[in-house]
């Protein structure tokens, strides 16, 4: 992102820039006038082909459009010395992708030999492929970055357990991102790995070795096991196992301060857990229940549940007012945008919305539909728009992390997809997401038979059955007929 412009000062400087009109310093006088500091970077930057048929840096102006050095009669160094492209030079006459590329080749070079080890060869090719060479160089020349990759250059072996021993930091899972997109590291679940450390870490809070021993199996046996039936691990089911475990953790921490074991557990004891604690404690009733399935706690105990529908959701009015603030444009870029339509018109969930692939998304001419539940979703227009949009410009490919990448909303993080919580955040300058489905599915059950809304929109009957009982719509409304290939829902 370009810096802001300082305010100009027509006192200082009383001739204005040719070009911007502004008064700014001018740093060089080019056949079309004076030019500021500001257009001369841009200038330098310009890229395309010029009227004459050449490609490359169009510096000058010619009739309103850019142009070659040639055709412009503009006089401009932007002649690589290293590789002879026209490019915006760094130092030395070189270009900034020329520059990075000799950063990379002197951190990931192996001390001994000055060779970059094969292994790592890939990883060099992609850090010095950046299309954004600039931003490149500013993040490997970074202490701790360059710290890393001398460390890798050197390190006996390249493996995930290698990875692992070393320190844990963002540049870490980044790097290892980056080595597992250009194949020199296997696939493998990282929210399940990083889960599993987690887990070794928690049972550390655990006072009493009986009840450790306890929580270990609960994690092992209950958790873990769920995760190695499931095809992957979602942020979802990530954070509500750490949260599980977490608040398993305090309460049998709390049943230790209190001289009482499991096995001894009363019902005295669970409303006193519950009275005197957040609402969270309620999530101790996962553990509860499981503790009974095993024999570990006593019968016929109970926790009071956490009541549904007691979460906020957004108004029919509020839920127009947000469309409107979506289809405007104003506030979000087009990738959210496009992000919120899922949530606000269509009650997505914001988990699997983060997860969409260009698979599920068919962009024409004529239509744009999305894959929602197995069903193929038309956008009208002004639906559309955004997806349009993004489809001609996904995002985040101007670093090495997503060279082929199929997700819809791409992540920082080389080869994923944005995180829920990420995406979460970033729609809350027009709404909360949760707030927005549950408002949305409300509506929705007015509008159309349950089972038609739970099929096309991907929601399990029970679940749509629930707001529509809500909303005051009855499940005798089902009619028997499915969609056709193609469904349209307009929020009412």
């Amino acid at each position: 992102m370009p810096r802001p412009r300082k305010a100009e000062d027509p006192t200082r400087w009383p001739v204005p820039c040719s070009r911007c009109g502004q008064h700014h310093q001018t740093v060089a006088n080019w056949p079309d006038g004076g030019v500021c500091g500001y257009c001369y970077q841009q200038a330098k930057r310009t890229r395309g082909t010029c009227a004459c048929g050449h490609e490359g840096i169009l510096p000058g102006l010619v009739d309103g459009a850019p142009a070659c050095r040639h055709c412009s009669r503009v006089r401009l160094n932007v002649d690589c010395t290293s590789c002879g492209a026209e490019d915006e030079l760094h130092s030395g006459g070189r270009c900034w992708s020329c520059t990075l590329a000799d950063t990379v080749d002197g951190l990931l070079a192996r001390p001994t030999c000055g060779t970059v080890a094969p292994e790592l060869v890939p990883l060099a090719t992609a850090l010095k492929s950046m299309k954004r060479a600039n931003s490149g160089l500013t993040w490997i020349r970074q202490e701790h970055v360059s710290a890393f990759l001398r460390r890798l250059a050197v390190a006996p072996s390249v493996t995930h357990e290698a990875f692992d021993g070393l320190p844990n930091s963002r540049t870490r899972e980044y790097v290892r991102g980056l080595l597992v997109e250009y194949g020199v590291l296997p696939r493998r679940d990282e929210l399940r790995a990083r889960y599993d450390d987690w887990a070794q870490q928690a049972l550390e809070r655990v006072g009493d070795p009986e009840n450790r021993e306890l929580v270990r199996r609960y994690i092992r046996w209950h958790h873990q096991r769920r995760m190695n039936h499931a095809d992957g691990v979602s942020h979802g089911t990530f954070l509500r196992s750490k949260q599980s475990v977490t608040v398993a953790i305090d309460f049998l921490n709390w049943l230790t301060d209190r001289g009482t074991r499991l096995a001894e557990l009363q019902q005295a004891h669970l409303d006193a857990w519950q009275a005197e604690g957040p609402t969270t404690g309620e999530i101790a009733d996962r553990f509860l229940n499981w503790a009974i399935k095993t024999h570990t706690a006593p019968a016929g105990l109970r926790m009071v549940p956490h009541k549904r529908g007691t979460s906020p959701r957004l108004s029919a009015s509020q839920q127009e007012e947000a469309v409107q603030q979506v289809l405007q444009g104003d506030l979000l870029p087009a990738r959210d945008r496009a992000a919120a339509i899922l949530v606000i018109v269509f009650g997505q969930q914001i988990e699997h919305v983060a997860a969409l692939t260009w698979d599920d998304v068919a962009v024409t001419d004529e239509l744009v539909t999305v894959r929602l539940g197995g069903i193929e979703i038309a956008l009208p227009a002004p639906l559309d728009a955004p997806w349009r949009d993004l489809a001609s410009a996904p995002g985040n490919g101007l670093t090495a992390a997503h060279p082929n990448s199929n997700w819809v909303f791409r992540g920082l993080s080389p080869g994923r997809h944005i995180s829920s919580a990420h995406l979460r955040q970033r729609l809350r300058a027009v709404f909360s997401a949760r707030a927005a489905r549950l408002g949305t599915l409300h509506e929705l059950t007015r509008l159309a038979p349950v089972a038609i809304i739970a099929e096309t929109l991907g929601y399990s009957p029970a679940t749509i059955e629930r707001h529509a009982t809500d909303s005051a719509a009855a499940y005798s409304q089902y009619v028997a007929t499915r969609p056709g290939k193609h469904a349209t829902f307009q929020n009412g």
